[in-house]
């Protein structure tokens, strides 16, 4: 989305919502239900796809809905899915296609950069894991945003992040978004714990004195930063209204 506003610019469409994985583990009806309240809230534009289990694409009703399909068995034939997610693996190739934009989840290890190497290759995109049994450290995951945006990757973020500042030894989107549009200063960014010194209101998003306009923070998001994958849509709001840095 262009936008002038910074807050729609950084926001629009930021939040995977992904109702049925843990921690929040929803069973579809109740899923489709929290997703359908999601749809309707007074901040929607921060909705994103609809994150969903290839292997249980069929008990979605039909509908307009962007669906994620995570692939925990092939894809069936005709999903019509707008997006898919998996792990990265051999045979790449076999991915490229089967969804307009496809996410290959990596680890942050020895051979990071050789990975996402072989995603540009071949038209992918990568996927980063903060949170669950194994956090990074906010050095690998600088290690990771430096290495996406050195090479134009694009990328999504998933687990863990919940919070809009980091706390509790878990990461923050802002401060992952900050880490993405100020480059440079990654570590410092996601080691940031003072949510005062994050600001976000119509004419830009800021970071420690450092400023970013709707059309910086738009150009990033659309061409790096993809979106963050969350069981929770209404946690990540809820942060953001304390803050005062949702639109009215």
């Amino acid at each position: 989305m262009e936008s002038d506003d910074a807050r729609r610019a950084l926001l629009w469409r930021l939040i995977d919502h992904a109702p049925t994985f843990p921690p929040a583990s929803l069973l579809p009806a109740e899923a489709l239900a929290e997703d359908a309240r999601a749809r309707v809230s007074p901040h929607a534009f921060v909705l994103a796809r609809l994150v969903w289990p290839a292997s249980r694409l069929d008990e979605l009703p039909p509908s307009e809905r962007a669906i994620s399909a995570v692939l925990d068995e092939p894809l069936p034939a005709g999903a019509g899915v707008e997006a898919v997610e998996t792990r990265f693996r051999e045979g790449l190739e076999e991915l490229a296609g089967i969804a307009d934009e496809v996410y290959a989840e990596v680890p942050i290890d020895d051979a990071l950069e050789q990975r996402l190497d072989a995603l540009v290759e071949h038209g992918l995109r990568a996927k980063v894991r903060c949170g669950g049994d194994e956090v990074p450290s906010d050095v690998e995951l600088a290690r990771f945003v430096r290495t996406c945006v050195e090479r134009g990757l694009g990328f999504k973020a998933t687990a863990g992040l919940h919070h809009a500042v980091r706390a509790s030894g878990e990461h923050g989107f802002l401060n992952l978004l900050a880490a993405v549009v100020f480059s440079g200063n990654e570590e410092a960014a996601l080691a940031e714990t003072d949510a005062d010194a994050f600001g976000l209101d119509a004419h830009a998003f800021s970071w420690r004195g450092r400023e970013a306009t709707g059309a910086e923070v738009g150009r990033v998001r659309h061409e790096l930063f993809h979106s963050i994958g969350s069981c929770s849509f209404f946690e990540p709001i809820q942060e953001l209204e304390a803050l005062g840095m949702l639109p009215a």
